[in-house]
């Protein structure tokens, strides 16, 4: 399951793949023994995924003391991702991922689960690739959708990619924070549940705020991005 907390509400100061039903996310150990190296991302790691996105980049960085990734689409801008990309040293050794975010405004009937109205106040992508095949989960913060509802599932030779919405409607100004396991979301969507099934290397991570389907402003803050490591 889904592992999210929220914190109190805070003054608001803000992929597809990249290339580079139920939620099911695997459990984050409470024993200290167990307790993976923690590896923060920067924010500033965070940059813009030429491929998919269009000329308007509507991100920013907003410094201490409350650092973090403010982004604020408004229509009618092309939809823009930022990326990041795992240092190939440590891909092997991901035991676990956290972010935090908050959605500040909600895309107007905005439901990943509904042709036309896939915008989503927040998203983050975890991916992996295996030989040709770029497999992604699109984790997102809906305006309207079903909260634990997997769908819009691609399946062909080259790409894999479910969306899990993680969080749902307001609140919004509430800062919250999810934590997974990768290897056992891979396995859980794309090996049928299998323990045992093989995880190609992580990849990346990325994160987007985006209308442009219903025509309407999205807005949307990230921080807080700290890979586990083995």
């Amino acid at each position: 399951m889904v592992e999210a907390t929220s914190s109190p509400i805070v003054k608001a100061s803000c992929a597809i793949a990249l290339c580079f039903a139920a939620v099911s996310l695997g459990v984050i150990r409470d024993a200290a023994a167990d307790a993976p190296r923690e590896s923060p991302i920067a924010l500033h790691a965070f940059k813009i995924v030429e491929k998919h996105s269009g000329p308007d980049n509507y991100y920013s960085v907003t410094p201490s003391p409350d650092a973090h990734i403010h982004a604020e689409y408004r229509p009618p801008f092309k939809t823009a991702v930022l990326g990041y990309e795992i240092p190939e040293a440590q891909r092997r050794s991901v035991a676990s991922l956290r972010w935090s975010w908050r959605a500040m405004v909600l895309p107007k009937g905005g439901n990943e689960c509904t042709d036309g109205k896939g915008d989503s106040a927040a998203v983050v992508y975890v991916t992996w690739k295996r030989g040709l095949r770029w497999y992604t989960l699109k984790y997102v913060w809906s305006a309207v959708g079903t909260k634990g509802r997997t769908c819009d599932s691609k399946r062909n030779p080259f790409v894999a990619q479910d969306t899990i919405i993680v969080d749902t409607g307001e609140p919004v100004g509430e800062w919250r924070t999810v934590r997974i396991v990768p290897d056992d979301e891979f396995r859980n969507h794309f090996e049928g549940g299998d323990p045992h099934a093989s995880v190609p290397d992580i990849v990346g991570v990325g994160i987007m705020s985006d209308g442009d389907q219903t025509k309407s402003q999205s807005v949307a803050d990230f921080r807080d991005f700290v890979i586990g490591l083995r």
